[in-house]
């Protein structure tokens, strides 16, 4: 008896700890990238073109791990782990991908790649005297993070595909901004008792439930932003209704006392679980 429920532990626990890599590793992350340039291709009837695809999927771990990591190993804060070893090992894996599939975007394409993976090293390093990076800057965190995410999972695989930017495409801009933006928000709520104070963010101006207030009409504004687009089909609408109610509720549970899973697996899940969605009515 007692050996059947060791086993069981030591199941739960190794599961835990793969589990724990996945997010660490920022796999999670990549893959709600993915889902989202993936979906780009879909709802803008771009054919499907994997360099671009890859490219923004090995680049998000290379760029979230930098972030993530970077200083702890510079300052040599801890010795490296046993995980941290296997998530630099990954990341140098990554960054070979990441090189590889850039190489096979159009030269507008890469020009554009290369000014986002400026605006992660701005985010990341201090560029300017005295100040600090950008992930630092009061009330700025939300707004770089939110259009890195369109720019990378919207205008890279349009740019990409040689199509050309008509007035359809600025509504679904915004919509994919707003969307993200209120996912942002749900991190920031979580995040609330462990941030800075001096970054500002929305919860720390307009408190918790004021944000949780603005997040719910972001959301009615991102359907109502389906309406504009003469392109968009019953099945789209509904699964975006589906995943506005999804949010809603996310962000309306949302509290300071939420583990990690919460956002870095349950809130990230959001984009997958969209675009498989998608996948399976289509």
């Amino acid at each position: 008896m007692w050996l059947s429920t060791l086993s069981l532990f030591l199941r739960m626990k190794f599961l835990k700890l793969l589990l724990d890599f996945y997010i660490n590793s920022s796999i999670h992350v990549a893959l709600a990238v993915f889902s989202f340039v993936r979906m780009t291709q879909y709802m803008v009837k771009i054919p499907y073109e994997n360099s671009v695809v890859y490219f923004a999927f090995f680049g998000t771990i290379v760029g979230y791990n930098f972030v993530k990591y970077n200083s702890l190993v510079h300052e040599q804060k801890f010795r490296l782990r046993i995980e941290l070893k296997c998530i630099l090992v990954l990341s140098l894996f990554s960054f070979i991908a990441t090189g590889y599939f850039y190489l096979q975007l159009q030269r507008i394409t890469q020009i554009i790649a290369l000014i986002f993976f400026g605006v992660t090293l701005l985010y990341t390093l201090p560029f300017f005297p005295n100040r600090s990076n950008a992930r630092n800057w009061a009330g700025i965190k939300i707004y770089i993070v939110a259009l890195s995410w369109v720019g990378v999972t919207l205008f890279l695989p349009i740019v990409n595909s040689g199509i050309n930017f008509t007035q359809i495409l600025f509504p679904f801009a915004l919509q994919r901004f707003t969307i993200l933006f209120v996912l942002i928000l749900i991190f920031e709520i979580i995040d609330l008792k462990n941030d800075n104070p001096n970054l500002e963010t929305v919860p720390q101006q307009i408190g918790v439930l004021n944000t949780k207030r603005i997040g719910s009409l972001l959301l009615v504004f991102f359907l109502l932003l389906e309406f504009i687009n003469h392109d968009s089909n019953l099945k789209v609408l509904l699964l975006k209704v589906g995943i506005a109610v999804t949010s809603f509720l996310f962000l309306w549970f949302a509290n300071q006392k939420k583990s990690k899973y919460y956002t870095n697996f349950w809130v990230e899940s959001i984009p997958v679980i969209w675009w498989l969605l998608l996948l399976f009515f289509s």
